[in-house]
């Protein structure tokens, strides 16, 4: 089990333990995950999202080199973004910190027999996502991520969804000069003069 809180990370592993399950390792960062999954190789490893050094991180790193070990992400909110990331990087679910300790055994135990571990308002936005076309998205945890503010990460997110500089500025409440405040920090940011260079550095394409 991987928590960055020490206390929170207690009440799991006793939760988890009150309900059946063996513990065999326990982390509180990304790097520390992946090493102590590894040594120990068990059925399944509950990440939290929020690790130092990126859960959703060590949840790729963990499917690309245990393939029989089952990833469930452990979420502080809903977020639909990291519900979506952390299915790509190979998690088999993502439940909730609110989850009630009492289930978290009983969640972990059915993921092993092919159940998903979903939070039910989370259930809708995937099933949007599988209706929707297939296109390149924005890696939320990559370096040039980290350069944007969230408002920058927003307005250049709807950008590459095709929506345009008056429907961002709709969606957003704000003015069309104040997008394009925006878009121009983000070039200047990620070093590039127009914005399908500045999508494709945010997609992971180029380096």
């Amino acid at each position: 089990m991987a928590e960055g809180d020490d206390a929170a990370r207690a009440e799991v592993v006793a939760a988890l333990e009150g309900n059946g399950c063996e513990v065999c390792g326990e982390a509180a960062t990304a790097d520390a995950a992946i090493t102590v999954t590894v040594e120990k190789r068990p059925d399944v490893v509950l990440l939290d999202v929020g690790l130092p050094g990126n859960g959703i991180t060590a949840a790729r790193e963990l499917a690309r080199r245990l393939p029989s070990t089952a990833v469930v992400m452990f979420a502080a909110t809903a977020d639909d973004d990291d519900l979506l990331d952390s299915l790509r990087a190979g998690a088999s679910g993502y439940l909730l910190k609110d989850t009630d300790p009492a289930r978290l055994g009983f969640a972990l135990r059915g993921v092993l027999n092919g159940e998903a571990a979903i939070p039910r308002q989370l259930v809708r936005r995937l099933a949007e996502e599988l209706r929707s076309p297939a296109s390149p998205r924005f890696v939320k945890t990559s370096p040039a991520a980290a350069k944007l503010t969230a408002r920058e990460w927003q307005v250049m997110e709807l950008l590459g969804a095709g929506l345009t500089t008056d429907q961002v500025a709709r969606r957003l409440f704000l003015s069309r000069s104040t997008i394009r405040v925006h878009v121009s920090s983000t070039l200047k940011k990620l070093r590039v003069t127009d914005r399908e260079s500045a999508f494709a550095i945010l997609r992971g394409e180029t380096p």
